[in-house]
């Protein structure tokens, strides 16, 4: 077992895999870097691919202090794998909560990143949802103090966003079910309370994701309907990103289609390596970046 100190003093848990250029993995609220299984597997005969437990993930650290739990700390522990790992730059990969991380890592330190990919990115930012998701999330910590994490995993592990994994591949289901299980219930209170509802809505980042430089890989499930309209502000405002929409598919796309995610993965870090990812064309005009119907 490996460990590593953040700059605020928390071990955290990682695991490393491979040789070559650096690709880290930053995993979702709801899994671990047990979640990352099937892209270690097969980005580690190329890459040298390190996947770690976020704080409050054991066995990670669990602070007990929600305050040591926020956005900007999460990004923060990024770079802190990265410097404990003496790496310079890496190519890094998030999911849902780990999106959030990475694309504020890409935002706050542009030079540590080769790029970056956002996967299932932007829960509870949009307008429409952001104060309901910010309740939501102290209710849910709230739930998992008083009854535990059984009766959380139970409701929230089986969302509408969850079960296209449960049709497409039980097994890999109730895999990451009994995961999920194992998680400890102060830190996933605690990462609700810290990160989940404080953290800012994309929509409040317009302006410095427009002044972004770094290559953006955008994935979501076309099922996915918390994410699919901040994807789409994503793409229209990060000037080097893609954007790549998984058809009936959920939440943990990397779960529920492991190939294609693998293939468009790959095929962007190539293109990428190869100087070939550039900015869009400034012929390609954006009427609005909120969509046709202007400003939400």
């Amino acid at each position: 077992m490996s460990a590593l100190k953040t700059d605020d003093g928390v071990a955290l848990h990682y695991e490393e895999t491979g040789s070559g250029t650096p690709l880290v993995f930053v995993h979702e609220f709801g899994g671990d870097l047990r979640s990352w299984e099937a892209q270690v597997r097969h980005f580690s005969r190329q890459y040298r691919c390190i996947a770690y437990n976020a704080r409050g993930y054991p066995p990670s650290d669990v602070p007990e202090d929600f305050n040591r739990y926020s956005q900007e700390r999460a990004r923060d522990d990024i770079r802190s794998v990265l410097d404990a790992l003496h790496l310079e730059r890496a190519h890094v990969v998030g999911l849902s909560m780990g999106a959030f991380a990475t694309l504020h890592f890409g935002m706050a330190y542009p030079q540590r990143a080769l790029s970056i990919t956002v996967a299932g990115g932007g829960y509870g930012s949009h307008p429409a949802q952001y104060r309901k998701f910010q309740e939501d999330s102290r209710a849910n910590a709230e739930l998992i103090r008083r009854e535990g994490m059984a009766k959380f995993v139970a409701t929230y592990g089986i969302g509408p966003q969850r079960v296209q994994l449960q049709n497409k591949d039980p097994r890999a289901f109730a895999e990451y079910l009994a995961q999920f299980h194992e998680h400890s219930g102060l830190g996933a209170a605690n990462t609700l309370l810290g990160v989940q509802c404080r953290r800012p809505s994309i929509y409040d980042l317009v302006e410095p994701m427009k002044q972004m430089t770094v290559p953006t890989l955008i994935m979501s499930g076309d099922e996915e309907e918390p994410s699919l309209e901040v994807s789409l502000l994503m793409k229209r405002c990060i000037p080097k990103a893609g954007l790549a929409v998984f058809q009936k598919s959920g939440h943990a796309i990397n779960l529920e289609e492991p190939a294609l995610f693998n293939r468009l993965l790959e095929d962007f870090f190539h293109q990428v390596e190869a100087g070939r990812w550039g900015a869009r064309d400034p012929r390609t005009t954006i009427p609005s970046i909120y969509g046709p119907a202007g400003r939400p």
